[in-house]
């Protein structure tokens, strides 16, 4: 009876396709108009969070009176607020979306569920940079110091492969595994000047490899923000060209895409992304791996939608790493980056162990 009653419906409507796309629009858009708004009370959460307690009636009062130029009530709770905590929470939210954006964007147009900042060699080749300039004072731009250290090293990588490529046409594979020989050497040279430290420099550049959003100014904000801001609306401009790039290189060239030189396209703007946000933040993983596949499993590989969903989903899971970050073992805080690792390593292997072939189709 129920085979019967299958096919007298008959195959689906042209309005049953346009309303099920609908539904499926719909619920992408609250997806991500959800993860805003736990971004926003997360925030403030955050704000609350440290050793010196201050209420959020307190927060939005500081932060109102900042705006209208109006005198606080507690000059020492405006300075912990406005000086301390809210730079530490826009460098969470900021460095959680770009890299989960660079994440997503490698992960689709490689169709590599690993492909990451950290596994192109960028990441590493930004802490290669930043310890050299920590401990043997080696600047590649005279008084640049170790942000300018770190982005150039991190810009290497990339531009390693990117000749490669000229060399020879790459498939992601190759990419893949150059970036993993890249980061393997960047590693073992850092470890090795390390081991020629002293105990104050491998302290610093123990701290930095880690990953950290503490002790960021809004001067550095903004730069990270700008960056961070164009990058991401190119990438997203290129979302529908990674979702037929997704399906297939051959597939891809036959609808008219050149796919290497877009694909060398989109890496150099990751790379940049991620090269800003790792020379001010240091080493910070997972968030470039966990973020796009919750997203993915949640409302499908469709780039239009994915990118600001993982991007929203790595400012979140950043914020709470960094709440519990400031409260595992308060007064001390911990590196966000130790945390995030701690939450995104038992995370991605739920996932990976959850995860269905159809997710990438």
């Amino acid at each position: 009876m129920g085979t019967a009653e299958t096919a007298s419906e008959g195959p689906p409507t042209a309005s049953k396709m346009i309303e099920g796309f609908r539904r499926s629009k719909t619920r992408k858009i609250l997806f991500i108009s959800v993860l805003a708004a736990l971004i926003a009370v997360t925030a403030v959460l955050s704000a609350t969070v440290g050793s010196y307690g201050i209420s959020a009636s307190e927060v939005y009062g500081i932060i109102w009176d900042q705006i209208t130029g109006g005198t606080p009530p507690d000059a020492v709770k405006q300075h912990i607020v406005i000086d301390l905590r809210l730079p530490r929470i826009f460098a969470a939210v900021i460095a959680g979306f770009a890299l989960a954006v660079c994440g997503v964007a490698m992960q689709s147009m490689m169709k590599n569920p690993l492909a990451d900042p950290y596994t192109m060699g960028i990441s590493s080749g930004a802490g290669f940079g930043a310890a050299l300039a920590i401990i043997l004072g080696f600047e590649m731009v005279s008084g640049g110091g170790i942000v300018i250290n770190a982005f150039l090293f991190a810009v290497i990588p990339a531009f390693i492969i990117i000749l490669l490529s000229r060399i020879r046409s790459p498939s992601p594979t190759m990419m893949i595994l150059c970036g993993i020989s890249l980061m393997y050497m960047f590693n073992a040279l850092t470890q090795l000047f390390m081991l020629l430290s002293d105990p104050d420099d491998l302290a610093s550049v123990y701290t930095w490899l880690v990953g950290s959003v503490d002790g960021i100014d809004y001067g550095e904000l903004a730069i990270i923000f700008l960056v961070a801001l164009d990058g991401c609306f190119a990438v997203q401009y290129f979302a529908n060209q990674l979702n037929v790039m997704g399906i297939g290189d051959e597939r891809a060239r036959s609808l008219g895409i050149n796919v290497e030189r877009q694909r060398l396209i989109i890496l150099l703007i990751i790379t940049l992304i991620a090269a800003a946000v790792v020379s001010f933040t240091g080493v910070i993983g997972f968030v470039g791996l966990v973020a796009p596949h919750i997203c993915r499993l949640i409302i499908g590989a469709d780039n239009r939608y994915l990118i600001p969903a993982s991007g929203c989903m790595g400012a979140l899971l950043l914020l709470v790493s960094d709440i519990i970050a400031k409260t595992v073992v308060a007064p001390t805080m911990l590196p966000v980056g130790v945390i995030m690792s701690c939450i995104g390593g038992p995370v991605f292997i739920i996932l990976i162990l959850r995860r269905s072939r159809e997710v990438w189709a």
